[in-house]
């Protein structure tokens, strides 16, 4: 199993977006986060910004909706670009049905939970999505420290998909760096968001490289893979 770097574009220079995105090409995706100053304290950007990002890059668009009423914006983003959509399960009125439209567009659905919400109340939707996004900090701006009371529940949740056989990617997405991913890898991740790691360094490109590295070596080593 193969890990996945997705740099988050939050933390690019916003003035230079289509330089930023050439910049990571490496990647397997680029992270837009779509933030409405309702869902969380933060705007950031949206369609028409995802749409210029998507003719810009070659790179898969993995867009993280932290806004209000995903049922009713998401599927305007497949439109757009994205070739993966994350709808939070705080926000979704209609999950199951919102993860079924995300799929019949073409893109891959994916639901993100905040530290506090429990993945145990979602078990029986899991087979309807394609990832799931645990936050590993509250969500809404970058920049912040890893959350570590997050890794016993990325291990659940992978427990989850191991228990019901699921081909279902589980993403990380806050204070990802050097330091952090090998800790998420062990954990049960497989998908990591990476920001200011990325975005910060000297050279993005070379930083999505050795993120990965690191990620594919935890994975091999770690328990979840060994066990299966």
């Amino acid at each position: 199993m193969a890990a996945q770097i997705s740099p988050s574009i939050l933390s690019a220079d916003f003035a230079r977006l289509a330089e930023e995105a050439k910049a990571v090409e490496g990647a397997d995706w680029l992270h837009v986060d779509v933030m409405d100053n309702h869902f969380v304290p933060n705007l950031t950007l949206g369609m028409p910004v995802v749409e210029s990002l998507s003719r810009a890059t070659d790179t898969p668009l993995d867009l993280h909706l932290m806004i209000a009423d995903p049922d009713r914006w998401a599927p305007q983003y497949i439109e757009a670009g994205a070739g993966s959509v994350t709808f939070h399960a705080e926000a979704a009125a209609a999950p199951v049905r919102l993860a079924r439209e995300i799929r019949a567009k073409g893109a891959r659905a994916a639901m993100a939970l905040k530290p506090a919400t429990p993945i145990e109340q979602y078990e029986d939707i899991l087979p309807e999505l394609d990832m799931v996004l645990i936050m590993t900090v509250e969500p809404g701006f970058g920049g912040q420290p890893f959350l570590d009371i997050m890794l016993p529940k990325i291990r659940r949740t992978r427990e989850l998909i191991a228990k019901h056989g699921l081909d279902l990617w589980l993403q990380v997405d806050g204070g990802v760096s050097a330091t952090t991913i090998e800790r998420c890898a062990e954990a049960g991740a497989d998908v990591f968001v990476a920001g200011s790691a990325v975005y910060g360094a000297v050279d993005p490109a070379a930083a999505v490289r050795t993120l990965r590295e690191q990620a594919d070596v935890a994975i091999a080593a770690a328990p979840w893979v060994c066990d299966h």
